[in-house]
């Protein structure tokens, strides 16, 4: 869900067939199904547990698919890599804290706050003003201050949590990816990333982390949210440029809202749908804007 440098031969050749933006749009797709599905863990293991579920499967399958090598790395780099797992990891955790709270879609479309300020601080443009206002009045409809029921106030702290963290995920990872051959630097991330929700999830989750059926479902977590997009979205950005990768990224939260609608049955108000367009309409435009040539 980032732009990183990825080396050739990241990933498997029976991607390589496929059309770039197919990978980008079913790795979204991967990724907000698997949040729904992970959402349905909470009443068993909490939102820590299922977090802890995902990060935990997400990175065995990530090191048994890629073979992780660990050897012929500097201090720096394993300093560099750690921080970016932590970073992953705190943004999981604090994203399933928010959907244990607030709908899917909304949650998506909050946490948005972060890739969308690191588009924003990239770009040198007066037009950045309008993707800020748009951004931000987006925001404070989902919030609905003078509605009846406005949404969760926690859920809303959590999801721009987990946004500060994206954004944070994002500098690093794109440090990281070119330090690290293929998958390593993002296998190496989910592995410490475990560390993050294992006191939390251990102690919500308890001896119910290891029921079958709820093993199974977390590593269908994994698999969906983790290893499936990381695949399809390493492969994409060695064949697409970045500019379109992250216009299409723009969508996730209008895919987020469709995945808690079939999934969960979440429904949104009129004015959360708007909200959603707005804060989806400002990602795109200030992606857009970041990445284009500055004129002379």
């Amino acid at each position: 869900m980032v732009d990183v440098a990825v080396p050739d031969g990241a990933s498997p050749q029976a991607v390589e067939r496929i059309p770039p933006v197919a990978l980008v749009l079913t790795g979204i797709v991967s990724v907000q199904f698997g949040a729904a599905i992970a959402t349905t863990l909470f009443d068993e293991v909490g939102a820590a547990g299922a977090s802890l579920l995902r990060v935990v499967f997400g990175a065995a399958i990530m090191a048994l698919v890629f073979r992780v090598r660990v050897r012929g790395y500097s201090a720096a780099d394993m300093r560099l890599v750690v921080c970016f797992g932590l970073a992953l990891g705190a943004m999981n955790l604090a994203f399933y804290e928010a959907l244990d709270r607030i709908p899917l879609g909304v949650a998506v479309t909050v946490e948005f706050v972060g890739p969308l300020s690191v588009a924003v601080l990239g770009s040198r443009r007066a037009l950045d003003l309008l993707w800020v206002v748009l951004a931000a009045a987006g925001i404070v409809l989902l919030a609905n201050p003078l509605g009846a029921s406005g949404i969760d106030a926690l859920g809303l702290v959590f999801a721009l949590v987990a946004g500060l963290c994206w954004a944070l995920y994002i500098v690093l990872a794109a440090r990281a990816g070119p330090r690290f051959r293929g998958a390593d630097g993002v296998t190496i991330a989910l592995v410490v990333a475990t560390v993050v929700p294992l006191g939390s999830g251990i102690a919500e989750g308890g001896a119910d982390l290891l029921r079958p059926e709820l093993l199974a479902l977390g590593a269908a977590v994994g698999l969906l949210s983790s290893a499936i997009p990381y695949t399809l979205e390493m492969e994409a950005l060695r064949r697409m440029p970045r500019r379109v990768f992250s216009v299409l990224m723009s969508v996730e939260p209008a895919v987020a809202a469709l995945a808690g609608l079939i999934v969960l049955g979440q429904g949104l108000a009129a004015h959360e749908v708007v909200a959603i367009a707005l804060v989806v309409a400002a990602s795109a435009g200030a992606t857009r804007n970041a990445m284009a040539p500055v004129d002379a």
